[in-house]
């Protein structure tokens, strides 16, 4: 996914890694590429289904129907399709919704980079260019997955969605308990032959 970074000084910067994107000082705007989509659903999940669109900051374009399966069409930016938005589809149509799509264009969004730190260092491979008013939930609903796949250490991991310095989002994997109980109760064989000598 490449976002087109306008620089104060009239330059344009493509940017691939958002890990990679200048000082915010620098920038002017961001323009994000947008996609065309077409979804194809029985009609009976219509309503859902734009409801969705919506709240990825979709514009529908078209709408029309093929017997009962209605034809959808939406201007989405991409960055809002990319991380759960056919899961969504899918889970929400049971299976029955195809979803297709196409680049057309880059347009100025309101966008920051969003940092995701574990055990308090930033992973440069999970930095993600986010629309401001969507990085709260975002940074949660990733916070929360991660905290599912890293798995548990004998230590606590904390994991931060962050944007600057601003932590906006947190989860904990908490570490393996201790088991306190051997040692308080300790006594393996040699203590006991102590105790019978």
């Amino acid at each position: 996914m490449v976002y087109k970074v306008h620089l104060n000084n009239g330059e344009i910067v493509e940017l691939q890694n958002p890990s990679n994107l200048p000082d915010p000082t620098y920038i002017k705007f961001i323009e994000e590429p947008w996609i065309k989509a077409t979804i194809i659903t029985p009609d009976q999940y219509l309503g859902s289904i734009i409801k969705l669109c919506q709240n990825k900051r979709g514009i529908q374009t078209n709408l029309s129907y093929s017997g009962n399966r209605a034809v959808i069409n939406y201007e989405i930016p991409l960055n809002e399709v990319v991380f759960d938005f056919n899961d969504r589809l899918k889970s929400m149509t049971s299976g029955y919704a195809s979803f297709d799509y196409e680049i057309i264009d880059h347009k100025e969004g309101d966008l920051v980079k969003m940092n995701i730190l574990v055990n308090s260092e930033p992973v440069d491979a999970l930095a993600m260019m986010i629309h401001k008013d969507f990085a709260q939930t975002t940074g949660r609903e990733v916070c929360e997955k991660l905290k599912d796949l890293i798995p548990r250490h004998n230590f606590m991991i904390p994991i931060q969605a962050a944007i600057g310095g601003k932590i906006i989002a947190r989860e904990t994997i908490k570490g393996f308990k201790k088991d306190v109980l051997t040692k308080i109760h300790g006594g393996g064989a040699t203590d006991r032959k102590k105790k019978t000598a």
